[in-house]
């Protein structure tokens, strides 16, 4: 008989497909269709602007909070706001895939919008969930089954969609990618289960963003929580910032989509679970500071890979290289990530606290984020089309140094055990 442990963890992995397939497919392959019908890298990078929604999503938090949905109530309160959100984002993919983006590309940021708006939703009760099922020291197998659960969405929603957008058509790609995660959602409820939070405090909505936010400063003190949401909003710029460019800058360089794809299927993969579950390694064997530490850093020489291919030529070999060490440093990331902010959330408000820690992590990144096509634009008409793709990646792997700052000037911040109340 399979352990409960282990069906905790294969039911994240459901869960974790579920949260990253439709933000991959609006936030990463959404930017290469634009791209491959000719929309401007401006306007591509102000499109991932759609994505605060998710930086956002502590507004809605306390609602997700606070009560299940009607229809699905029986599922259970956190199983029943996901249900909704994800039949949401699977019929605005259907309408999606069918509307040109170049005759009408209003209506189609609007319908991108509510599929971001849905699974910002939907992550809330996700990562409520997964926070609730679990005690802090079994978090990292939870949160290395959501991450590669995510990852291998990534790897479909990215790879996948790319070779049947190129073979067929993008609107058969994005049907298709709709019809994965009804099947997937379908498994995941199924095999797993959802006992009440008897914790979790309920609040009026005015009380739900003061309580939680006083019972996070009560807990860590003024200055430590201060120095840990400038942790929070710094450890991530390097791969938000550089996100919507990346599609745009292997189309540019001369690849197709099938290209991407094959090479992405290939190599992403393994990448992706050896990082992932790093990760979870990572964090038992040397603890959150020296995890987070080695994180950045990755991610910071990893991205410089992107510099180096841009002054080179089309070498599939090199486009192999560099989604493998960027998916390795990203599943590494991702999981340690996880876990560090899990540790600072409490159990009486979790929905609530995880939204807004994610939401500080993912804000500052998403601004920046947006004008990424600009920056790109510029280092152009600066030093040229290939010096100026290398100016940006170069730019972009400098925005990990304040949070390698800032955890290692901290170091005795990480000595004690984080503990959830």
């Amino acid at each position: 008989m399979i352990k409960q442990n282990t069906v905790k963890t294969i039911s994240f992995t459901g869960y974790g497909f579920a949260s990253g397939l439709p933000y991959v497919l609006i936030f990463i392959t959404l930017t290469a269709w634009l791209r491959d019908v000719g929309v401007d890298l401006s306007i591509i990078g102000f499109f991932s602007w759609i994505m605060l929604t998710y930086s956002l999503k502590f507004l809605w938090a306390p609602l997700i909070d606070k009560y299940p949905t009607k229809l699905f109530k029986r599922f259970g309160h956190r199983r029943s706001w996901i249900i909704t959100m994800q039949l949401q984002i699977i019929f605005s993919l259907i309408v999606l895939s069918l509307i040109n983006p170049l005759t009408n590309l209003v209506t189609f940021a609007l319908f991108a919008f509510i599929i971001a708006l849905a699974g910002s939703i939907q992550d809330i009760a996700i990562d409520a969930y997964r926070i609730e099922s679990a005690k802090l020291e079994d978090q990292g197998n939870l949160a290395a089954g959501y991450q590669f659960g995510y990852r291998i969405a990534i790897l479909i929603g990215s790879s996948f969609a790319l070779i049947f957008a190129e073979n067929f058509s993008w609107t058969f790609a994005y049907q298709l990618m709709a019809i994965l995660m009804g099947i997937n959602i379908s498994l995941s409820i199924y095999i797993s289960s959802e006992r009440p939070n008897n914790n979790l405090v309920k609040l009026s909505y005015q009380n739900s963003f003061i309580e939680p936010v006083k019972d996070f400063f009560d807990r860590f003190g003024i200055k430590i929580a201060l120095i840990l949401v400038l942790i929070i909003a710094t450890y991530r710029l390097t791969d938000i910032v550089m996100g919507p460019m990346a599609n745009p800058f292997y189309i540019d360089m001369g690849y197709s989509l099938s290209e991407i794809g094959y090479v992405v299927k290939v190599v992403a993969l393994v990448g992706t679970i050896i990082g992932v579950f790093a990760g979870g390694v990572l964090i038992k064997k040397m603890g959150l500071y020296k995890s987070l530490l080695i994180g950045a850093f990755l991610v910071m020489f990893t991205n410089l890979f992107y510099s180096y291919a841009a002054i080179n030529d089309k070498n599939l070999s090199l486009l192999g290289l560099i989604v493998a060490s960027d998916s390795l440093a990203a599943g590494i990331v991702g999981t340690v990530n996880i876990t560090f902010l899990t540790s600072l959330v409490s159990s009486k408000y979790t929905g609530f606290q995880y939204a807004l820690l994610t939401s500080l992590m993912a804000f500052l990144g998403k601004i920046f984020g947006g004008f990424s096509g600009v920056f790109v634009e510029n280092f152009q008409s600066l030093y040229g089309f290939s010096f100026g793709w290398m100016s940006f990646y170069i730019f972009t792997s400098l925005l990990a140094l304040p949070a390698i700052f800032l955890i290692f000037y901290n170091k005795n911040l990480f000595d004690a055990k984080y503990t959830r109340s």
